[in-house]
């Protein structure tokens, strides 16, 4: 029996530190060594890709924004939000690009709901950029996984072209071109798709509307 209840110690006391050693290894050095690697090589990323204008966080490259028009009525938390047609607009989120609430709808395919609701967002989109229905693409009008995705097609930048040239007294080709420069290719040059930065080419938008 004493043997026993002596081995039994000897093994807590092995698991307790073991248990102290990798809680300091995992829990504290390698968490500092990667964070001062990241800071060191990679600050912009490590520190949450915040974009900074004229000494201001305006936002981050990793997370979409609204561009809606202010509210007509301050205190009216259910007053529909108005898109901005000076802006190229954001795809939809199931959110509200609230990085704290992220993920979508969880609307199947083949859910009724979703198709109206597609359906609508499709005729809203064709309307406010003054294009057919058949031209609105699919991320126009259908959320990401995340709810927060940054990024637009290069086809939903294009419908927007005339209608941002015409709100902020631009010319097509002006906005056509920032588009374009703005537009990155696949990662990697495979994984994913083409894609555009709504923060990114906004804020290039706004530059080019104060020259």
């Amino acid at each position: 029996m004493n043997y026993s209840v002596a081995n039994t110690g000897r093994l807590a006391w092995a698991a307790l530190r073991m248990l102290l050693v990798l809680t300091v290894v995992t829990g504290v050095l390698y968490p500092l060594a990667v964070t001062g690697i990241a800071q060191g090589l990679f600050p912009h990323q490590a520190n949450g890709s915040i974009v900074v204008v004229e000494g201001k966080e305006v936002g981050s490259e990793l997370i979409g924004q609204t561009w809606d028009l202010p509210r007509r009525n301050p205190d009216d938390a259910d007053e529909a939000a108005r898109p901005d047609p000076k802006w190229f607009q954001p795809r939809p989120s199931n959110s509200g690009y609230d990085p704290l609430s992220t993920g979508s709808s969880q609307l199947g395919a083949s859910d009724p709901t979703l198709t109206r609701l597609v359906g609508d967002a499709r005729k809203a989109v064709a309307a406010f950029n003054g294009v057919p229905e058949s031209e609105v693409p699919v991320d126009a009008v259908t959320g990401s996984a995340s709810a927060i995705d940054p990024h637009i097609s290069p086809e939903y930048a294009g419908i927007q072209i005339r209608r941002v040239a015409e709100a902020g007294g631009l010319s097509e080709q002006q906005v056509a071109k920032l588009v374009e420069d703005h537009t990155e290719g696949r990662t990697a040059g495979f994984l994913g798709e083409p894609h555009v930065n709504v923060l990114r080419l906004n804020l290039a938008l706004k530059g080019l509307a104060a020259r």
